[in-house]
């Protein structure tokens, strides 16, 4: 509905998605946001990395989640809280 409305999604916008993803660990919905987050160019900013590290570790899908977390240019403290997170998660 947004996007006919001619409102295009930001970094903002993916990450609420990906954080009610995460919420709801709707994993297939998760992966579809990040095939559109990676086309537009979203997938290497901290914050919505870091938001895809978190949702992949609350879907149990560590493999996913580490691999977001090694794409991700410089790792900070939130970054490594949620790649720990994740694996306390599971």
């Amino acid at each position: 509905q947004m996007q006919l409305e001619g409102v295009n999604p930001d970094k903002v916008t993916f990450i609420t998605i990906i954080d009610s993803c995460a919420s709801l660990a709707a994993t297939a919905e998760g992966k579809e946001s990040h095939a559109t987050i990676i086309g537009r160019g979203f997938e290497t900013d901290v914050v919505v990395a870091t938001a895809l590290v978190h949702m992949y570790g609350k879907c149990g899908r560590l493999d996913d989640a580490r691999r977001v977390f090694d794409k991700i240019p410089r790792h900070d403290v939130i970054t490594w809280n949620a790649m720990i997170a994740a694996y306390g998660q599971n």
